[in-house]
């Protein structure tokens, strides 16, 4: 069985983090070509979002086998990715007019540049997949640099959630129970298992979903785009799981640690945009009522 996956890779002055993902993203699908009994053709593109240490000529040097596309501006993670998978959408919009279709890519898998691939994740993402044709939506397991549990799938969001998140002497005793959302950290070491959305760092879409739903929201410049879609994709009766066989190491926060301040405020904003679409009125006026004033909107 052949399956398409197409890599999306949006990066922001990150190079030598960027070097070690594409390393293990293409060391993954090599070895995942060399096995018969499920191929997998990826093809990875990097989008560099007007970085200024070299990321793109790192790329051209080392990574010829790479598709670069270098924007002008940094025009941020969502419109970078929606870059890709608008074409991913055309070509197969083309694909079903033409009288001698090429298929487009079944999957797209969006990683951030701070990830590294472990040995096999591209395999169990794909077969996964293949075989639960409802999935539209999944995430790998996610780890830390050091080996210990990131917790890379959540219920999707409520006020409890929220309030969680802004009352501090509820962060201390709540923080990492299921009322934050979180699952029990046995679950990732056990089957595939259905969730609310996976973390952004690798979230891997059907295409055949994502010409249903449609593309990101560039509503959303960063923070909260993932649970949007996510939500979309349940409202569509599309699935989403969490795949533990597959195993990605998440640095995390390396290109918005660049810039903290406006990175706290695009997440308040991303949550009131996502409170405004999701939401009822009366859970949304709650809701606003907990977001910090400074960054109300």
């Amino acid at each position: 069985m052949l399956t398409d996956v197409q890599v999306i890779i949006v990066s922001w002055n990150v190079r030598d983090l960027l070097r070690r993902c594409l390393r293990s993203v293409l060391l993954d699908c090599d070895s995942a070509i060399e096995q018969p009994a499920q191929q997998i053709e990826t093809r990875v593109t990097v989008v560099d979002s007007a970085s200024t240490d070299g990321s793109a000529d790192m790329v051209r040097s080392e990574f010829p086998q790479v598709e670069l596309v270098v924007c002008d501006d940094n025009i941020g993670y969502v419109r970078a990715n929606n870059l890709v998978l608008k074409t991913l959408i055309a070509s197969g919009q083309r694909a079903e007019s033409s009288a001698t279709p090429q298929e487009p890519p079944h999957f797209a898998w969006l990683l951030n540049p701070d990830t590294v691939v472990h040995p096999g994740a591209a395999k169990a993402l794909a077969g996964f997949m293949a075989a639960h044709p409802r999935c539209g939506l999944c995430g790998p397991k996610l780890v830390n640099p050091d080996g210990t549990l990131q917790h890379g799938a959540f219920a999707l969001p409520g006020l409890t959630q929220l309030a969680i998140d802004t009352v501090p002497r509820l962060q201390a005793r709540l923080r990492d129970t299921p009322l934050d959302g979180r699952y029990p950290a046995a679950k990732y070491d056990g089957p595939p298992f259905p969730v609310g959305t996976p973390l952004g760092a690798a979230m891997f879409a059907r295409v055949e979903a994502i010409g249903q739903i449609g593309v990101l929201d560039e509503g959303y410049e960063m923070y909260s785009e993932e649970i949007d879609w996510a939500a979309r994709m349940h409202k569509a009766s599309w699935e989403v799981w969490c795949v533990p066989q597959a195993v990605v190491t998440h640095v995390g926060g390396a290109s918005s640690a660049q810039a903290s301040e406006r990175a706290e405020r695009l997440k308040w904003q991303s949550r009131q945009r996502y409170f405004s679409k999701h939401y009822g009125w009366l859970k949304r006026t709650l809701a606003l009522q907990m977001v910090p004033a400074r960054f109300r909107t």
